[in-house]
C-alpha cells in the first residue's frame, strides 16, 4: 500500500477498530473467504488492498466511529434506558447495527449486499470473536461494521475483476 496522508476521521476510524481488536488482516481474511471460490489465485495482499480502500471512503470511516463509540459507551453502562439494554443484547429486532453497515455495503453496489448477508449468517473468522458474548465486551455495531467491510472490499474486487476480464 502506497504512503498518503490521511485525515483524522480515518486516522480515528482505522485506530478503533485496531483498539477493539479488528486488523486489516482480520478483514481481509473475510473478503477472501467471500472470493477465493470466484478467484481461485486470490492472494490476501489483494483482499486488504481493497479492504484498505474501502476504509478510505468517508462514509465508512462515519460509520465505523459511530458504531465503535456506541459500543464503547454501551459497554461503559452510559446509554440510558431502554437503549442500553436493546444494545447490550444485541436485540435482533434493534436493527439499527445492520442498517449503519448497509450504509457501508452499498457504496460498492447491490452484490455487497448478498455478501453481507451470507458473511452476516456465517460469521466465520473475526466475526465470531466479535459476537461471543462471554467477554463482556458490547460489539453489537462492531460486528455488523466488521462485515461490511469486507462486503464491500468483496463488492469492489468483484467489480475490479469484471472490469479487467
Amino acid at each position: 500500500m502506497t504512503k498518503r496522508n490521511m485525515d483524522e476521521v480515518e486516522i480515528k476510524a482505522r485506530e478503533w477498530l485496531v483498539e477493539r481488536g479488528v486488523t486489516l488482516d482480520d478483514i481481509a481474511e473475510l473478503v477472501y473467504f467471500l472470493q477465493v471460490k470466484y478467484h481461485p489465485d486470490l492472494q490476501l495482499e489483494v483482499c486488504k488492498e481493497n479492504v484498505d480502500r474501502v476504509l478510505r471512503k468517508r462514509e465508512v470511516q462515519n460509520a465505523v466511529i459511530t458504531g465503535i463509540q456506541l459500543d464503547v459507551l454501551a459497554e461503559k453502562k452510559l446509554l440510558d434506558q431502554p437503549l442500553q439494554d436493546i444494545i447490550d443484547r444485541d436485540e435482533s429486532l434493534y436493527g439499527v447495527d445492520e442498517i449503519i453497515a448497509l450504509s457501508i455495503v452499498n457504496v460498492y453496489g447491490s452484490i455487497g449486499f448478498t455478501n453481507y448477508g451470507y458473511i452476516d449468517k456465517q460469521k466465520p473468522g473475526i466475526l465470531e470473536k466479535l459476537n461471543d458474548k462471554s467477554t463482556g465486551e458490547c460489539h453489537t455495531f462492531l460486528d455488523d461494521i466488521v462485515g461490511a467491510i469486507a462486503a464491500a472490499a468483496s463488492s469492489r474486487l468483484a467489480h475490479s475483476a469484471a472490469n479487467t476480464e
